[in-house]
């Protein structure tokens, strides 16, 4: 899984990839913060080398946010509240990538609105995963809505070579 998406992108890693990716990778089970350097440098086969400079003060931003735990071997395990913001951010990869596949059928003109799309999402993300400790569950959800309401204005507007609207579900 993640190597498939480091050969789609290549060396550049998004704003705010390293928290996410650190979440997905606790889910299967506890790492030490050496174990995540390791895994990332061999899934990327070499091409993202996350420094202990980036890595560490990560593991503390999550450790504050209540995201994860340290056991006492200093391996880190995920809470479930970090199981439930991985979840929603799951819901929202789902959703943008039937809206991706649509757009990449759409030959050029569908990756021009990708790339612009994915530095839309990209930005705020880097906002929203900056932000996410000091949200409230209610600032959460208005935010979680209005993603989904955005996408679904993008499903509307997407139209096939023939000029017929798209619906996708």
């Amino acid at each position: 899984m993640i190597s498939e998406w480091f050969q789609r992108v290549g060396s550049s890693i998004p704003r705010g990839f390293s928290r996410y990716f650190i979440l997905e990778l606790l889910k299967e089970k506890p790492y030490t913060g050496k174990e995540i350097i390791n895994y990332a440098v061999e899934q990327s086969n070499g091409i993202w080398k996350p420094s202990p400079g980036l890595i560490y003060p990560l593991l503390g931003r999550l450790l504050d946010e209540g995201l994860i735990d340290e056991a006492v071997d200093g391996r880190y395990q995920i809470t479930k509240q970090g199981v439930e913001t991985a979840q929603d951010v799951d819901k929202v990869n789902d959703i943008v990538k039937k809206q991706l596949d649509v757009l990449f059928r759409l030959g050029n003109v569908g990756r021009f609105v990708v790339m612009d799309m994915l530095e839309k999402i990209s930005a705020m993300g880097s906002i929203l995963s900056s932000n996410f400790a000091n949200m409230t569950e209610e600032e959460t959800k208005k935010y979680r809505d209005f993603l989904e309401l955005e996408l679904k204005k993008i499903q509307e507007k997407d139209l096939d070579k023939n000029g017929k609207k798209i619906k996708i579900d």
